[in-house]
Formats: C-alpha cells, structure tokens, sequence
C-alpha cells in the first residue's frame, strides 16, 4: 500500500515538473532534455529539476 501511495505522488511531481518545462521560457532542446531526464530518473530528475531546472513564466530578479 506505501509503495503504491509513493509511487502516485512521483507520478503526479513528475507530471507537475513536465507541464512546468514545457510552459517555461527555456529554449525547444532543453525542454526535451528536461522532460527526457524527468521521465528516465523520475525521483533523481524531479529533485534535479527543483533545483536546477527551468521555470514557468515568471520573471526572474
């Protein structure tokens, strides 16, 4: 039952991530790069994209 709940909320990080890809400012490769490595590593790539990744529309400061 806990790995079926863990694996739901991976599910639903990872696809929060990949909308937030696609709808940030980064260039067309970076975006598939981004997406691919949140897919391959979903765990790994969503705390990568957390801290590193692109972000939505907002400006930065």
């Amino acid at each position: 039952m806990e790995y079926g709940l863990f694996g739901a909320l991976v599910l639903v990080a990872d696809i929060y991530a990949i909308f937030q890809v696609f709808s940030s400012r980064a260039s067309g490769i970076a975006k598939i790069l981004w997406a691919l490595l949140i897919v391959l590593l979903p765990v790994v790539g969503f705390i990568i994209w957390l801290i590193a990744g692109p972000r939505g529309n907002t400006a930065r400061v």
